[in-house]
């Protein structure tokens, strides 16, 4: 028997590059054309944020709610549980945060958004990405559209653009939806990263780039003086 520190990171994973991507596949072959709905959501949660960033938060709340409980229950618990039983612990997590999402954004009007800043600018880049750049992947590594993860139906678009939106947002109780996201943006990596895929890339860089916005806002918010002293 081998001793434990001879093995390597992809000797613990239970299925092939092959198997992962073609999970995708027929993922998408079942819920089709339902992406277009969901795309469509993810748009017009951004127009909503841009239009009026003070009155909208609700409803980009429950949008959010919604594709988090359809994912983890549609993609987590039903598609990927069947090649990783780890999924299916992590399913409720994505549950988890669409209550967070319902109960903090849209129940108790907890979040508003802010457009400036950095943190901002950040936001839509991330969420641009999600929503356009994400289901570009698969056809740029030449796994074709098949294979494509769309906002809505698959995790990392849907969790990237969450990070996107929560980097607009504004609200006392906003750090509680920050944990789920992140750890899952680690998690992915790290599959990724693991199965020898460029695109472990995405969810690192998006952590990453938010990461750096929210810190250079901390950053700004303690240096500026009180509006009261300001003459």
């Amino acid at each position: 028997m081998s001793e434990w520190w001879t093995y390597r990171a992809e000797d613990f994973l239970l299925f092939s590059p092959r198997v992962y991507w073609r999970m995708f596949e027929s993922h998408n072959a079942a819920l089709w054309p339902l992406h277009v709905l969901t795309l469509a959501a993810g748009l017009i949660a951004i127009l909503l944020i841009a239009w009026r960033p003070g009155a909208w938060a609700r409803r980009v709340a429950l949008i959010l709610a919604v594709v988090w409980f359809f994912v983890g229950w549609s993609f987590l618990w039903n598609r990927y549980a069947t090649i990783n039983w780890a999924a299916a612990y992590v399913a409720p997590a994505f549950a988890v945060e669409g209550v967070l999402l319902l109960v903090i954004g849209s129940l108790l009007d907890g979040l508003a958004f802010d457009r400036r800043g950095l943190a901002g600018r950040t936001g839509y880049l991330i969420l641009a990405f999600a929503l356009a750049g994400q289901p570009l992947l698969a056809p740029l590594q030449g796994r074709g559209w098949a294979s494509s993860e769309i906002f809505g139906i698959a995790p990392d678009p849907t969790v990237i653009a969450t990070l996107g939106v929560l980097l607009l947002a504004r609200g006392r109780l906003l750090p509680l939806l920050l944990p789920i996201p992140v750890l899952w943006c680690l998690l992915s990596g790290t599959t990724l990263q693991t199965m020898g895929e460029p695109q472990a890339w995405a969810p690192y860089a998006a952590l990453a780039l938010a990461a750096v916005a929210w810190i250079w806002t901390i950053i700004r918010q303690r240096g500026s003086p009180p509006l009261a002293s300001v003459k």
